[in-house]
């Protein structure tokens, strides 16, 4: 389902980085305890879910906001997710440990933009076709040091 790299168990804040296309196909995942794969996966779906009804009711009202980062979609007992969505309508999902209350609100920011400047490195390889998964080893270990850092 999701194209997954390389994958290692360590001790993180953020447990998993989705990147989702605009037509809701995945194109990279990153985990960081793959015991919790299925669960993860589960998580950025039902985000996907979310992320439309924001998007959905900001054009319905006509908001032209320049607000990428969409903030925390929803949590539950465990886990925390939040979403960014690009200007062409790429959607990065973030789940952290709900445990780390550490983690601020800029950091959150600041991995989302950490996030989207690799995207827009990786795409634009001239080698890179738009719409297929995410395959960069240069890109999942950028990706991955954002997992390990927050």
């Amino acid at each position: 389902m999701f194209p997954l790299l390389s994958h290692r168990n360590h001790s993180n804040m953020a447990t998993c980085i989705a990147i989702i296309g605009k037509d809701n196909t995945p194109l990279y995942l990153a985990i960081s305890d793959m015991d919790k794969e299925l669960d993860l996966q589960y998580r950025v779906h039902a985000a996907l879910d979310v992320i439309e009804e924001k998007c959905s009711s900001s054009t319905k009202m006509n908001i032209e906001s320049k607000e990428l980062y969409l903030g925390l979609l929803y949590s539950t007992d465990n886990q925390k997710i939040y979403g960014y969505i690009t200007n062409t309508k790429v959607k990065f999902i973030v789940v952290v440990d709900s445990g780390n209350v550490a983690l601020k609100e800029s950091e959150i920011r600041t991995m989302f933009r950490n996030l989207h400047i690799l995207y827009t490195d990786a795409i634009c390889n001239p080698l890179f076709s738009p719409g297929e998964p995410i395959t960069s080893k240069k890109f999942d270990k950028c990706v991955r040091n954002i997992l390990e850092r927050q």
